[in-house]
């Protein structure tokens, strides 16, 4: 998946406000848009290399957003909005998950005012697609989820559990949007809850699936299945 608007590169100053960041271009430093909401851990060095997108849309009010930061020697993706439409156009040209089968959609409801990021109806079984963005790697090789205590990826989980349990087949996708890692595993240390939940939705038959990214000026492209811890 290509970046909208031309791609730039730059160096991060600081984050505030958690959808604010000053990046250094060239000789003037810009505000940029920060669409990650998550705590980033590990990435927010001063000096660290980004990719910046320049945004097309005349009326917005910030003329930049952040893309993805550098992690020593490697371009990690930070945009939650692309992971959706990566796994979706993976798993419609049939690249990915090969047992999902019917007519794909996004955003459908779902359980208890949920929305299921990817929905596939099929007269046999419907399946149900959460998809995750994961950013953090503390251990070389090891990429984690979540960076930070997440009470929507728990509810996730549950409701995953729910439809499974009613004969649904149900994926939890994590998109790993760097790939210098081979390796994936929950972040109990971070969030025990989202960790016990993970072990309700496993026994409810929900599968767990994680793909690494390569991520460069030229976008963001999925490049490979990664194992998965055991618990």
């Amino acid at each position: 998946m290509n970046y909208k608007g031309e791609i730039l590169e730059g160096f991060f100053i600081k984050r505030y406000k958690r959808f604010f960041v000053d990046i250094k271009i060239g000789a003037k430093v810009v505000t940029a848009y920060c669409p990650n909401t998550g705590s980033l851990l590990g990435l927010l060095n001063e000096g660290s290399k980004v990719l910046v997108a320049k945004v097309e849309n005349p009326n917005a009010k910030l003329k930049y957003r952040l893309e993805a930061i550098k992690d020593l020697k490697t371009f990690v993706g930070i945009n939650t909005s692309l992971p959706n439409d990566i796994v979706f156009n993976a798993i419609k040209e049939n690249k990915i998950l090969h047992e999902i089968k019917g007519d794909l959609k996004k955003e459908v409801k779902y359980g208890k005012n949920s929305r299921v990021d990817i929905y596939a109806s099929h007269p046999k079984a419907d399946s149900f697609i959460e998809v995750k963005s994961v950013t953090l790697s503390r251990e070389k090789n090891l990429a984690e989820f979540p960076d930070a205590i997440t009470s929507r990826g728990s509810k996730h989980l549950l409701e995953l559990s729910n439809m499974s349990t009613k004969g649904s087949n149900c994926f939890l996708i994590y998109l790993i949007q760097r790939d210098d890692v081979d390796r994936f595993s929950i972040a109990k240390d971070l969030d025990n809850n989202y960790y016990e939940n993970s072990l309700i939705a496993k026994k409810s038959g929900v599968k767990f699936r994680a793909f690494k990214c390569n991520v460069s000026l030229k976008g963001i492209n999925i490049i490979g299945e990664i194992k998965i811890d055991e618990d």
